[in-house]
């Protein structure tokens, strides 16, 4: 075996240490986190986000040929029409095919925008064959969810502290109490508010929904695979408007029929879990915890 001196020693193990952590932090990154100097979007792991991201690119190519185009003109014509070049100006006021293209050129790009745009508010509105139902509760602040399939299983979800946050916990995202989810199934979000304006947003997964006081509002998505996905409420609030994260904990549609098994009893002890809201929605939208395993 062969012995390092301690100087050496000591190095590699910082260097271990560094790569460990630098390791531990991209699986964060690389999972469903914001990372540091990103200027894309984050990775899309839902059906929503993939179409969202697909009308982003379309888009950037508009404007990018837009732009290049409309740069090249301004450098043609401060080119073509200098003074030195055109001593005596023009006085020409009009051209009806050139008014007719920049007339006509404009409204066929939106129409091209428009389309897909407008499929994708219908696709993400809602889902018709829902497998199971969430219904979120914007609180100043902190999050209320209730499982209306299970019982109307209910907890709050709360930001930890800084200072008591745990080794691999993320600050100002982790949360005491995950809403957990099934991957792989689509899952009806209804979002409203005890209180005042909240919003929905998991950027990772396209939701973004408005917590509207009296109001339910619906949404859905769909859980490519399981992991941790966190969001935050996106709608000015109030004083801890930055202090109201979401967690999402994604698993398989086996484990989330075992959680779902202990999830009441346990939140039922919860001093933490607030009392169940009325939801107009409950009866129509329950279906068997059974389902899910298929």
């Amino acid at each position: 075996m062969m012995y390092l001196p301690q100087p050496v020693s000591r190095l590699v193990s910082r260097i271990a240490g560094g790569v460990a952590v630098l390791a531990a932090n991209t699986s964060f990154a690389l999972a469903q986190t914001p990372r540091n100097w990103e200027i894309g979007m984050q990775a899309a792991h839902s059906p929503v986000k993939q179409g969202i991201a697909s009308l982003h690119e379309l888009v950037m190519v508009i404007i990018t040929v837009i732009t290049i185009f409309v740069a090249g003109l301004l450098v043609y014509a401060s080119w073509r029409f200098s003074a030195k070049r055109n001593p005596v100006a023009s006085r020409t006021s009009h051209h009806t095919a050139l008014e007719v293209a920049w007339t006509l050129i404009p409204v066929l790009i939106l129409v091209v925008i428009a389309i897909p745009s407008f499929r994708l508010v219908y696709f993400e509105d809602r889902t018709r064959d829902a497998d199971m139902t969430i219904k979120v509760t914007g609180h100043q602040w902190y999050w209320e969810y209730t499982y209306p399939d299970t019982d109307g299983t209910d907890f709050t979800s709360r930001m930890i502290a800084t200072e008591d946050l745990k080794p691999g916990q993320l600050r100002l995202l982790d949360v005491d109490n995950q809403l957990v989810l099934p991957a792989g199934k689509n899952i009806r979000i209804l979002t409203t508010s005890a209180d005042v304006i909240h919003s929905f947003f998991i950027p990772s997964l396209g939701v973004q929904r408005y917590a509207i006081p009296g109001r339910t509002i619906e949404t859905w998505v769909n859980i490519d695979k399981p992991g941790d996905y966190y969001g935050e409420c996106n709608q000015v609030c109030g004083t801890n408007h930055s202090m109201m994260p979401i967690s999402i904990h994604a698993v398989t549609p086996t484990d989330y029929v075992a959680w779902a098994a202990t999830a009441k009893q346990r939140y039922s002890d919860n001093s933490t879990t607030a009392t169940p809201a009325a939801d107009p929605d409950r009866a129509s939208g329950r279906i068997a915890v059974a389902q899910i395993q298929h």
